[in-house]
């Protein structure tokens, strides 16, 4: 259907040619006749006049092809003419001048109308294409006379209905509208005046319109549509209020650093440091730092600005208006102000965590001093106790024992043993967990290790053990503090498994692995998973009612064995199944950093 309406113009322009180009032909053939009743009657003035009407006409609807015209008139007025007037040399002659005035006169007048056209056609394109809109209306009347495509797409009217309407009537609102009068009445020429236009549909649309006179009664006015950098414009100042708000009412220091000086301080960083934030701008951010982190501080802002990308979050020690020594998180993030690059600062108080870690380290190390005093204390009474009880036990006869004291004796005995072993684990306990242990690393084959540990305490004997572990698999750790986590894990596993007793121990690795992988699997009660986590905390159990009593367990041995992995930059998982097993798996590194 669109290719339709070129062709229907295109028929509509033949036929209209055509229907001048037999107007032009019947008034020459009118012209020729009227010339030659004229020359017969001897009227020599209406010869020369009626051949201007076809040659002004077809040379005003055909510039180029009303020369022709013209010479045909010519060549016609000039045969008539000469039959007429042969042989008079004055008539031939002027008739001769009057031809050529024909083609001369065509010719200068084709010229000056072609000149206006193309003038018109530049016109006409570049107000139809034109990427501004343009309006022309009446100065007196405000009546909106034409408009271009671009006009009346960016409004949604038609051409005919903004003809029906004035100019005014497009302003959004009556100020506007009033405020544009006294424009238009005040200047004769305007630039970049903004405002927004009605469209359509009743939606405000910004314009920077610009207008000038064409004549007394006449204005073209042009119009850009800025309505798009109008609503970025307004939601980019809603985002900086929201912004503002946000950062002068936020509990976090927000700050912009900017050649390592500060351009911008809220309230937060001001409450932080106990100064007026007005005082804050334009200082030096790292004069604000604890001298112990000033260089420190330098050399972190300096690589902050230096990266394109949010940086991780790093403490320092800040100094107040009074000389309190303050602790803070910050973190970077890079940004333009005022079109340079700058920091982005957040800045968390962090001194109340540092307080409440030192305050929980103070009591930490206070429990473990009580710890080892207490076990000290008990270990004390308990040496002098256990050497007279084996005293009389190595010949009861002769002390006078009878059989049922002997045995009561081998109970209190073994009692005590409980308790020493109890407290010696206490100090083991309270010894790694200062941190101050050092381990004493050497070379020593892990297979060997496991069968010392195997054979030390009897395991055999209590159950089925298999051992995966390649003889010639030397490693180099605390060999010592490895026998106490492989001891540890073994009897768990000995002591929460019924008979048949079945426990598997392997080793796991390869070439490209960093770690050592050594796993202890039972087929024992297992550990329910809402336990796993709490199983290496001290004195926790899986059941801690029930098998602490059934197992003579109290929930330290897991807890050292993972202390003693963590030492060697290792750990400790575990694997479990109730009423099916668990696999506890050792991991320390192949090359230890001490």
């Amino acid at each position: 259907m669109a290719d339709t309406f070129p062709q229907h113009r295109q028929f509509i322009s033949d036929r209209d040619d055509l229907l001048r180009g037999c107007v032009i032909a019947l008034l020459v053939a009118l012209c020729i006749v009227t010339t030659i009743l004229a020359f017969v009657q001897y009227i020599d003035i209406l010869t020369t006049q009626f051949f201007f009407i076809p040659i002004i006409y077809a040379v005003y609807v055909f510039p180029k092809r009303g020369i022709i015209v013209s010479a045909i008139c010519a060549c016609a007025y000039e045969v008539v003419g000469y039959v007429f007037r042969y042989p008079d040399p004055v008539g031939l002659t002027a008739i001769t001048i009057q031809a050529v005035l024909f083609v001369g006169i065509a010719g200068i007048i084709a010229f000056l109308i072609e000149r206006v056209r193309v003038e018109e056609t530049h016109y006409l394109t570049v107000f139809e294409y034109s990427q501004l809109g343009i309006v022309i209306f009446d100065v007196r009347r405000e009546a909106i006379r034409h408009c271009n495509r671009k006009f009346t797409d960016m409004l949604g009217f038609t051409e005919k209905e903004l003809q029906d309407m004035t100019f005014p009537d497009l302003l959004f609102t009556m100020a506007e509208k009033e405020q544009f009068q006294e424009r238009m009445g005040r200047d004769a020429e305007i630039e970049n005046f903004e405002t927004r236009l009605r469209t359509k549909d009743g939606v405000a649309c910004w314009v920077n319109l610009s207008w000038s006179r064409m004549d007394k009664n006449t204005v073209s006015c042009t119009a850009v549509n800025i309505n798009a950098r109008k609503i970025a414009e307004k939601a980019a100042d809603d985002n900086i209020i929201r912004y503002r708000q946000l950062s002068e009412n936020s509990p976090v220091g927000i700050l912009i650093v900017q050649d390592s000086c500060i351009r911008y301080a809220n309230p937060a960083f001001g409450r932080f440091l106990d100064m007026p934030v007005a005082g804050l701008s334009g200082k030096n951010f790292c004069a604000f730092a604890d001298e112990h982190d000033r260089v420190t501080c330098h050399d972190r802002v300096k690589a902050w600005e230096e990266q394109s990308t949010a940086t991780t979050s790093c403490g320092f020690g800040f100094r107040t208006a009074s000389g309190e020594l303050r602790k803070a998180e910050l973190t970077a993030t890079p940004i333009e102000h005022f079109g340079k690059p700058a920091l982005l600062v957040n800045v968390i108080n962090t001194t109340e965590k540092y307080l409440l870690e030192d305050k929980i380290e103070l009591d930490n190390e206070r429990r473990r001093g009580i710890m080892m005093t207490v076990a000290h204390e008990l270990r004390t009474p308990l040496q002098p106790i256990m050497g007279y009880l084996n005293l009389l036990l190595q010949d009861p006869a002769e002390a006078g024992l009878t059989d049922e004291t002997r045995k009561l004796l081998e109970r209190c005995l073994a009692s005590a043993d409980r308790e020493r072993q109890i407290i010696n684990r206490m100090l083991d306990f309270s010894v790694l967990e200062s941190g101050k242990l050092q381990l004493s690393c050497t070379s020593f084959s892990m297979a060997e290790l496991i069968q010392s540990v195997i054979t030390a305490n009897g395991y055999a004997a209590q159950a089925d053990i298999s051992v995966s572990i390649p003889p010639d698999l030397n490693v180099v750790a605390d060999m010592n503090r490895i026998f106490v986590a492989v001891d540890s894990i073994l009897s768990n596993a000995i002591h929460y498994t019924h008979p048949p007793r079945t426990i598997v121990i392997a080793y796991h690795s390869d070439a490209i692995d960093p770690f050592h992988h050594i796993s202890i699997s039972d087929n024992g009660i297992g550990i329910p998973s809402s336990a796993q986590n709490s199983i290496f905390e001290p004195f926790q159990l899986a059941d801690a009612a029930q098998l602490s009593r059934k197992f003579d367990r109290i929930g330290l041995s897991l807890a050292i064995a993972k202390k003693i992995m963590e030492l060697h930059g290792g750990d400790i998982t575990v694997q479990s199944t109730p009423g099916i097993g668990s696999t506890f798996t050792l991991h320390f590194p192949k090359t230890l950093h001490q």
